[in-house]
Order: structure tokens, then sequence, then C-alpha cells
């Protein structure tokens, strides 16, 4: 199967976001991972910052084989936040910073403490 089924992007959404389940790229010049999400039905070019993957996903250096198990290991993190950001947005193509990971609304949903 080649994309995740259409969800909203959060519970008060009303936009269908899907993601590639493609190989996302490595862009040296601009030191960040890319990654194709599908918003409405169009595609929609995210990306995130080298920075962001070393400071919020482990990766210990901006070489491209760090970057990219990063990526690999926060997927599913990575893909939530954007979804929020691609709603809030209304769609436009996104680059994931590294302090977009500490705002509030963005965090992880932890649960509910017992």
């Amino acid at each position: 199967m080649n994309a995740i089924l259409p969800r909203p992007a959060y519970e008060d959404s009303l936009m269908q976001i899907t993601f590639s389940e493609d190989k996302p790229a490595f862009d040296g010049a601009n030191l960040t991972v890319r990654f194709m999400a599908r918003m409405d039905g169009e595609p929609v070019v995210c990306a995130i910052t080298a920075e962001a993957l070393e400071d919020h996903f482990g990766a210990d250096s901006a070489l491209e084989t760090a970057l990219m198990s990063a990526f690999d290991h926060g997927c599913n993190r990575i893909r939530s936040v954007c979804a929020e950001a691609l709603d809030q947005n209304h769609g436009e193509g996104v680059v994931l910073h590294s302090g977009l990971f500490r705002l509030e609304g963005m965090e992880p949903d932890l649960g509910a403490a017992a």
C-alpha cells in the first residue's frame, strides 16, 4: 500500500491528509529531509530541518545517514506535527523547525494521568 488512509489532520480539522510511503529525500543544500503529503488530495512538499532531527529524534550529526535514520525513528511524530502545521496554514508546504516540536498543541499526546 502506498499511503496511509486519509484522516483528519487532527480531531477538530475538516481537512484530510495522507503521507506517502515513498522514501523521504535528503536535501544537503538546505540540510533538510523532504517528504510528501497530500492535503485534500493535493500534493504538498514538506521538510524537517537537520536541527529538529538532532534536537528531537536522535540524529547525532547532520550527515545524510544520521538524518534519514532519525526521520525513520520519529516518522509518526513528525507526521503528526506536520499534519497540525498543514492544517494551521491551510495546506501550504511546511518546513518543520526544532522549535515547532516544543509548541503547545504540537507536543505528543501523553495520555491522561492515572
